[in-house]
């Protein structure tokens, strides 16, 4: 037997959002279907990702960035841009305010190990399968762990 794939273990069936869907609507379709965050689609392809964090986010404190005054300026400690991105997502109404837009994902031909090592590397749940630009599956530390344990028997 060869080396199992990312087609070998993905789920072909994959819940997404769209973009433009509420925070609410979000949170319906995560608990609805029982997962914690799927990816978000526009036109075909995978613009982001939206997770259970993304919501609870906007009920976390919100904490200006810490600076001090040096003459006439400002010098912050903490990272502004930072900062702003966390205010937009705290007081998005949209998914699009509240996903996260660096998608890690893989091609279907990827191997279980770099699947793995790419979750672990990049402290993910879930990875988007794509091929030519289109969504074909998603893969879960879930799914990585049963292929692993079927692999050992």
């Amino acid at each position: 037997m060869g080396e199992l794939t990312a087609r070998d273990i993905m789920q072909s069936e994959v819940v997404t959002i769209a973009p433009d869907a509420t925070v609410r609507e979000l949170a319906d379709v995560l608990a609805a279907n029982k997962v914690s965050g799927v990816p978000v689609v526009e036109d075909g392809k995978v613009v982001g990702v939206a997770t259970e964090g993304d919501i609870i986010l906007q009920d976390a404190g919100l904490h200006f960035p810490h600076y001090v005054q040096f003459l006439d300026g400002v010098i912050y400690l903490e990272s502004v841009r930072k900062f702003e991105e966390r205010f937009k997502r705290t007081f998005g109404s949209k998914v699009r305010d509240v996903m996260s837009t660096e998608v890690v994902s893989v091609g279907p031909d990827a191997s279980i190990y770099d699947v793995a090592t790419l979750m672990a590397d990049s402290d993910i749940n879930r990875v988007p399968v794509i091929e030519d630009e289109t969504l074909v599956g998603i893969i879960t530390r879930a799914d990585v762990v049963r292929a692993i344990a079927g692999s050992q028997a």
